[in-house]
């Protein structure tokens, strides 16, 4: 067998969708991956795991038998349990890289524990936690981490369940990217942000040096919060990638980025303003957006402007690997 094989067994994949995992087949699965050194990818997303089925995945990892890089999780049936038992077993896991926990809902306890973990493991770059349940307790544990750890790269924690309207949370992340000199890749979609929480998270990006994909998607920023993303653009050396579709910028804010990616040393490569009401054939007749800076292509017909759409979302991940800085800017 070759090595760097990875599992793929989604629930979600069509031909298979109506054969779900559950925890007996996740249990036959890890006994089949003890001392397998080939396999170093499991992907299990979407399907009918609870906290068991984690239970048994992570006694696979704590056994130090394992070569998993890479385990995805993703919209199972795990809650607070299962997480906690995953975050002991990485406390001594020194093998597995990703760990893809999105759409389970294992709450603010769940995340604690994640959190936790992370004091402790020195190994992992990439934990996804978006639509967990969050709260900000377990937000804000999540942040103070990530000031002293110097190995995660990419981290989700979007959509949790935030009841203050303070954002006491970004706060503490403007804090921590002052600081953070690893991560490279931030997600933070769904937080009901506000131009409030814009305004400190830019203030933390000012002085930050190492982060090259941010993730602001479907937020509630408008064209006062985005100035102040616009200021951080024309000074912030590294930020390549900017998602702010789902906003609202409007017009007047999608004129602050532009110039803002105009600026000479301005490092962005692409960046998404999709669903933000504005009116993009205005930006690029009066000549603020270059036609082939934008993803979209104008045509007329009986006299009236159209658009039609050529690219249609940014990569969801960033990807070290690429050479981006030898691709032109791009707006979707």
């Amino acid at each position: 067998m070759s090595e760097n094989v990875t599992i793929k067994l989604s629930g979600n994949d069509k031909p298979s969708h109506s054969q779900r995992l559950d925890d007996d087949d996740v249990l036959a699965l890890t006994k089949c991956l003890q001392n397998n050194t080939c396999v170093t990818g499991l992907d299990v997303r979407y399907n009918n795991m609870t906290d068991e089925g984690a239970k048994h995945l992570a006694d696979l990892l704590q056994e130090g038998n394992s070569a998993l890089t890479f385990l995805d999780l993703m919209f199972n049936n795990i809650q607070t349990d299962g997480a906690e038992a995953l975050a002991h077993s990485l406390q001594g896991n020194s093998s597995l890289l990703s760990l893809r926990l999105s759409g389970n809902k294992i709450g603010n306890k769940g995340a604690m524990h994640l959190a936790s973990m992370l004091q402790v493991n020195d190994t992992l770059q990439e934990l996804e936690l978006a639509d967990c349940d969050q709260s900000t307790q377990s937000m804000m544990a999540l942040t103070i981490m990530l000031k002293s750890n110097k190995t995660l790269r990419s981290v989700d924690m979007s959509r949790p369940l935030l009841f203050s309207h303070q954002e006491e949370w970004a706060v503490h992340l403007s804090e921590m990217l002052v600081v953070n000199s690893s991560l490279v890749e931030l997600h933070l979609g769904k937080m009901g942000m506000t131009n409030t929480g814009m305004e400190r998270l830019a203030e933390g990006l000012q002085l930050n040096h190492s982060l090259r994909y941010l993730d602001l998607r479907c937020n509630r920023v408008t064209r006062d919060g985005v100035r102040h993303l616009a200021e951080v653009l024309k000074k912030n050396p590294t930020l390549e990638v900017i998602d702010l579709s789902a906003n609202c910028i409007e017009d007047e804010g999608a004129v602050y980025l532009s110039e803002a990616v105009a600026w000479p040393g301005c490092m962005l490569r692409e960046l998404s303003v999709s669903r933000n009401n504005i009116r993009t054939e205005e930006l690029i007749t009066s000549g603020r957006l270059p036609p082939e800076q934008t993803d979209v292509s104008a045509y007329e017909v009986d006299g009236h402007v159209f658009l039609a759409e050529v690219f249609h979302s940014l990569r969801r991940h960033y990807d070290t690997r690429s050479e981006s800085q030898h691709s032109p800017q791009r707006l979707v």
